[in-house]
């Protein structure tokens, strides 16, 4: 199981659906740098990984530093869907930008579930994370060790005339206030990406982040830390979500 359900979700002012475009491309197009998508996240990892998933797009991927954006959010939804919307919602409206957020986790059957939307609050550090995560599975079997990561991604296209963001080598990269919003109403769209796996006894490897070390992937004797980046954008549940994604970037940013 590799992808979820993809959701269009309704204008947000006015309750009608949103037009719905799926199916992927055998190969993606390239356009010019003109169009700014905001990525509603600070963590280096993250933006790496989706920067580099994105690359054929064009687009230019700012963060909310670049933009001086100093908030976050609250993440209080129940599930990776609620808390990508919370986010790309939040970021979208502070900067006039369309905002492309995700939430990610890990899901241990053995756990009922943990640690979920709480994965990257299951304690103060990865290596703690992980050493809390392999206490509650110590007496595990490995047959019973199954896991899954998963990946919600939403996309928030404003219903404004989108700010430009100017270079400037006294203070760096600026936002121009955006205009007022329009009579269109707000586009969001949600895609979940899915990477089935198992849980190790002990972490490996050295690439990745957060849970890799100790995520075996099916088939593959490998950890996803294992891997190479090409290798994780391909199978994992980020690039599986972003994959789904990229058909309604193109239609909206190209």
């Amino acid at each position: 199981m590799g992808r979820g359900p993809s959701y269009v979700l309704a204008n947000r002012r006015t309750g009608e659906p949103a037009n719905r475009r799926t199916g992927e491309p055998a190969n993606w197009p390239t356009h010019h740098m003109d169009q700014q998508l905001l990525l509603g996240t600070n963590n280096r990892h993250k933006v790496a990984e989706i920067s580099a998933m994105l690359s054929a797009l064009r687009v230019r991927v700012l963060t909310p530093r670049d933009l001086g954006i100093s908030e976050d959010p609250l993440e209080d939804g129940a599930t990776f869907q609620a808390n990508a919307l919370v986010k790309a919602r939040f970021f979208s409206e502070q900067a006039g930008l369309p905002c492309l957020a995700d939430d990610s986790g890990l899901v241990v059957d053995a756990l009922a579930g943990r640690p979920g939307v709480l994965s990257s609050r299951y304690a103060p550090t990865d290596q703690e994370r992980i050493a809390r995560l392999l206490e509650e599975l110590r007496d595990v079997p490995e047959r019973r060790r199954t896991a899954r990561f998963v990946c919600a991604a939403a996309l928030v296209i404003p219903a404004v005339s989108c700010p430009s963001v100017q270079e400037n080598p006294a203070r760096g990269r600026s936002i121009n206030p955006p205009a007022e919003p329009n009579a269109a109403a707000t586009t969001e769209i949600l895609e979940t990406g899915i990477c089935d796996g198992a849980i190790g006894f002990e972490p490996r490897g050295s690439g990745g982040f957060g849970y890799d070390p100790v995520f075996l992937i099916p088939g593959l004797r490998k950890t996803m830390a294992e891997l190479t980046p090409e290798e994780k954008n391909t199978i994992s549940h980020r690039g599986r979500a972003l994959a789904a994604m990229k058909p309604h970037l193109l239609r909206f940013l190209a």
